[in-house]
């Protein structure tokens, strides 16, 4: 029998191929399916195909018709399911509310194709089209909805995921090891309590009789949260002090008379783990029943994952809840096996369009103490100042970067991923490494913002940050003879960020001739600490802070950044302006420096 098949199977007929009578777990994403590891649904099928199982995936199935899961029968053991790589309502909704143009993740761009809450559809799809069948929920959304949130877009707070879907248990994070766990216990018809990285509704019996003792911290109520501003705060701080996998303990939410139970997070993979589930043989393409091609795929296709978490924790970012901030990088040996992999690709052409993760220069960076990062409740290892524990060290990099350039058939190495300012310039042999020789003429920073009282609401770099490495970045490509330009990313309307303060911005851009391209104003997502400030208009420490909520009062930072990209005369478009991009702010230098060859 054959269970690493080239594709996972999406209809009868590919599962007779495989002489396959029967599926043990159906898997029902809202991305179109694309065999590569970038994709979550395509990265746990894989995991659980390794594991012995056989696996189907249904990739955006018609929400309206319980049949449009069928097509390969009842599952043995269970449904998985997720919304896909993003929220779905990300997907769907701009920060205006209007309808999004294009769905980078399904075939051809088209909306549609998914729906709002598709956790929630998808569960109560399954439900109804296997009766009796245990679902388990995943993903981006499964993580960022796991307790009680705030919903941007309906601008109300919404329960835990798991009341509305009615779901049999929760996965958070990435899910590679508490996954298996989950299906191993439900095929061999065991409890699914005590699982690291999962969270479960009880039952009103389990909530009556729980034990609760100082291995639980209760969060504020859901009824607390509708009804107190304050509380959504109290939660996300609480949330945050117990999300170290080694110190975290057990969360309690009380919603509609029963109780949400948050197990810790799943510890993160080891190096070989991570090497393990990165090799496994993906087909690293769309499935062959799509005929047009799939956007986020192209942004991809060329790219190699080299580093999992990240050790930011920027408030405005849902990375840290899902991944974590403890940095895994996957081995020198890996990455060069998954070089060899793209290089035997039809399409590729010499060029690596990204070696990265959540950040570009992140890879190999470690830490000096594992028992002190063992008892940390840190939110972030950056902020307010770098971890003196964290090392930064941006040799183990160069040396890959530099082994992969000397590999045949590699004609370009490029660093896509957005640069670490902080990080940058405690790096300063990699920073020049990375601007000399993997820059594709344009390269991304993310300094946020500029004013030190919003970087710190953020949890961001101290002011100064970009300036100094402008003066690096101008340096290194005057040295080496090369016309590169940077794309700095800023967010506009952050919780307490007034007109006063984005000013500083703007006039900074006016300096220096820059003029964005794509920009997109803040948004709330669920769980983050930004969502929190945004929802209760105080910061963790209880200060009142100004919030610009709708477009009447958003509009002033709007103009700002649309009058600049206009350059200042209100001329015809040169990007997009509607909050309509799926990314952060971009930006380029409107008449920048050429550096003479030498």
């Amino acid at each position: 029998m054959n269970l690493k098949p080239q594709f996972i199977p999406m209809s009868r007929a590919e599962m007779d191929q495989l002489g396959w009578q029967e599926l043990d777990i159906l898997l029902v994403t809202g991305d179109a399916y694309v065999d590569h590891p970038a994709f979550g649904m395509a990265l746990i099928g894989r995991l659980l195909l390794d594991h012995g199982w056989r696996v189907g995936i249904i990739a955006q199935p018609d929400w309206k018709n319980p049949d449009s899961v069928k097509v390969m029968g009842r599952p043995r053991i269970a449904c998985g399911i997720t919304a896909g790589n993003m929220d779905s309502m990300v997907c769907i909704y701009t920060v205006g509310r209007r309808l999004r143009s294009d769905d980078m993740y399904s075939p051809g761009g088209k909306t549609g194709l998914k729906p709002p809450m598709a956790s929630v559809v998808y569960t109560q799809l399954c439900k109804g089209a296997f009766p009796g069948i245990p679902t388990v929920l995943g993903g981006m959304e499964a993580s960022m909805r796991r307790v009680a949130h705030y919903d941007y877009w309906q601008d109300k707070m919404r329960p835990s995921l798991l009341v509305e879907s009615k779901a049999d248990i929760l996965v958070y994070g990435m899910g590679e090891r508490s996954t298996p766990e989950i299906f191993h216990r439900l095929e061999r018809g065991e409890d699914l309590s005590g699982i690291p990285g999962t969270a479960r509704y009880l039952g009103g019996k389990a909530s009556a009789e729980l034990k609760i003792d100082d291995s639980f911290v209760m969060l504020p109520s859901f009824e607390e949260i509708k009804n107190d501003k304050d509380a959504i705060m109290r939660e996300t701080v609480a949330i945050e002090h117990e999300m170290n996998p080694w110190c975290g303990r057990r969360l309690l939410q009380e919603t509609n008379g029963r109780y949400v139970l948050v197990e810790p997070p799943q510890k993160p993979l080891t190096t070989e783990e991570l090497d393990h589930v990165s090799e496994l043989p993906y087909a690293w393409l769309p499935h062959p029943s799509y005929k047009e091609p799939i956007p986020a795929y192209m942004t991809v296709r060329d790219s190699i994952q080299a580093v999992r978490g990240c050790p930011g924790g920027c408030a405005f970012c849902g990375l840290v809840a899902h991944q974590g901030r403890h940095v895994v990088s996957r081995s020198e040996e890996s990455i060069m096996r998954s070089l060899a992999r793209l290089k035997n690709q039809k399409f590729f052409r010499g060029t690596v369009s990204d070696v990265g993760g959540a950040a570009g220069n992140i890879y190999g960076n470690s830490v000096k103490d594992r028992s002190i990062c063992a008892k940390c409740r840190r939110s972030s290892c950056m902020f307010p100042n770098p971890c003196p524990n964290y090392q930064a060290d941006g040799r183990a990099l160069i040396h890959l970067l530099r082994r992969m350039r000397k590999e045949p058939g590699v004609k370009h190495i490029f660093i896509n991923s957005g640069i670490r300012l902080d990080l940058a310039l405690m790096q300063p042999d990699l920073t020049e490494e990375i601007i000399r020789h993997h820059v594709s003429g344009h390269m991304k920073v993310a300094p946020e913002h500029l004013h030190p009282r919003v970087l710190a609401l953020m949890r961001k770099g101290k002011s100064g940050e970009l300036e100094e490495f402008m003066k690096i970045f101008e340096r290194v490509s005057r040295e080496c003879g090369k016309e590169q330009y940077l794309i700095p990313l800023f967010i506009s309307n952050f919780p307490g960020c007034t007109a006063q303060e984005m000013k500083v911005v703007d006039d900074f851009l006016a300096s220096h001739h820059w003029s964005p391209q794509q920009a997109q104003d803040y948004i709330p997502l669920p769980l983050t600490m930004g969502a929190a400030m945004y929802y209760s208009g105080k910061t963790a420490s209880g200060e009142p802070i100004e919030v610009n909520r709708g477009l009447k009062e958003r509009r002033t930072q709007l103009t700002m950044l649309k009058h600049r990209r206009d350059g200042g005369k209100g001329g015809p478009d040169r990007g997009r302006f509607d909050g309509s991009g799926h990314g952060k702010p971009h930006f380029h230098q409107k008449s920048g420096k050429k550096f003479p060859k030498r």
